[in-house]
C-alpha cells in the first residue's frame, strides 16, 4: 500500500487570484498544483504580501505566511519562496520535492524564453507530445528575442521535429529538422532529417534528395550500417531465444 498524502480541509471564502493567468485559487492544494505545473513560468510576481495575507487569514496557515514574509523581507529568491510553500504544505513526497528543487535550480538564471523551451523539452521527454508542440510553437510565434543565441531557435525547430516524428508526421518532422540544420549547421541534425524524409518520400524522391548535398550520402550510409547492425543484433537475440526454447523442450521430453 502506498504512503498517504496529507490533504488540508481549509477552503478559502475569498479566493486568491493568480493575476498572470487570471486563475482563482481556493485551497493550499490548488496553490501547490499551480506552482508545480508552472515552475517554468513562476517569477517574482508570486512573491507578494497579498498571498501571505491570504494564506494567513483564508487558509489558516500563519506560520507559513510568517516564513514567506521573512523570505520577502530578506530579499530571498523566488525559488526559496516556492519551496517554502511546497514543503510547508506536506503534500509532496521527498522524491518529488527533490525533482522540483532540481528543476527550480536549473531555471534560476534562465530567461523567460529559455524557461519556455525547458518546459517544452520536459513535456517532450515525458511523452506529452501535443503539449510540447504547443509550447514550441508559442515561442516561434512570438517576436524573436535578440538576447539569445540565434541557434536557440534552431533547437526549437529540432524539438518540433522530434515531436512531429513521434506522432508519425514525418513530412512536418523533416521540415522542422531542415530548418534546424539551416540555423545550427549541426551535422547531427542530418540523420533525423534524412530518416523523416525517407519515411514520407517515395524511393525515387529520396534518392534525388541524397544528390543535393555531399553530406547526405555519407549520413545515409551511416544510417544504413546502423540499421544492419540492429537487424543483426535482433537476429542473434531471436536465435538465442529459439535455442533456449529448444533446450527447454528437450529437457521436458526427457523427464
Amino acid at each position: 500500500m502506498g504512503s498517504l498524502i496529507l490533504c488540508h480541509d481549509r477552503h478559502a471564502t475569498h479566493p486568491y487570484e493568480i493575476t498572470r493567468i487570471h486563475c482563482k485559487i481556493f485551497t493550499i492544494e490548488e496553490l501547490c498544483y499551480y506552482l508545480c505545473n508552472n515552475l517554468y513560468l513562476v517569477d517574482y510576481t508570486i512573491m507578494n504580501e497579498q498571498l501571505c495575507t491570504w494564506l494567513d487569514e483564508e487558509i489558516g496557515m500563519p506560520e507559513l505566511a510568517a516564513d514567506l514574509r521573512d523570505v520577502i523581507r530578506m530579499r530571498g529568491s523566488v525559488e526559496k519562496f516556492v519551496l517554502t510553500i511546497l514543503k510547508s504544505s506536506r503534500i509532496f513526497r521527498e522524491p518529488e520535492m527533490i525533482r522540483i528543487q532540481n528543476v527550480l535550480e536549473r531555471l534560476k538564471n534562465q530567461k523567460d524564453i529559455e524557461r519556455q523551451k525547458f518546459k517544452g523539452d520536459n513535456l517532450l521527454e515525458s511523452g506529452e507530445i501535443e503539449e510540447a508542440i504547443l509550447v514550441y510553437q508559442a515561442i516561434l510565434n512570438e517576436e524573436a528575442d535578440e538576447s539569445v543565441d540565434p541557434k536557440f531557435y534552431g533547437k526549437i525547430y529540432a524539438g518540433l521535429g522530434a515531436a512531429y516524428g513521434r506522432l508519425f508526421l514525418y513530412q512536418e518532422s523533416a521540415k522542422m529538422y531542415d530548418r534546424a540544420y539551416q540555423i545550427c549547421e549541426d551535422t547531427q541534425l542530418l540523420k533525423p532529417y534524412l530518416y523523416a524524409s525517407y519515411k514520407y518520400m517515395s524511393l525515387e524522391e529520396y534518392h534525388i534528395l541524397l544528390t543535393k548535398h555531399d553530406d547526405y550520402v555519407e549520413v545515409n550510409a551511416q544510417m544504413r550500417q546502423e540499421m544492419e547492425d540492429i537487424k543483426e543484433h535482433l537476429q542473434m537475440e531471436r536465435s538465442a531465444a529459439l535455442l533456449e526454447k529448444w533446450k527447454q523442450q528437450y529437457r521436458r521430453s526427457h523427464i
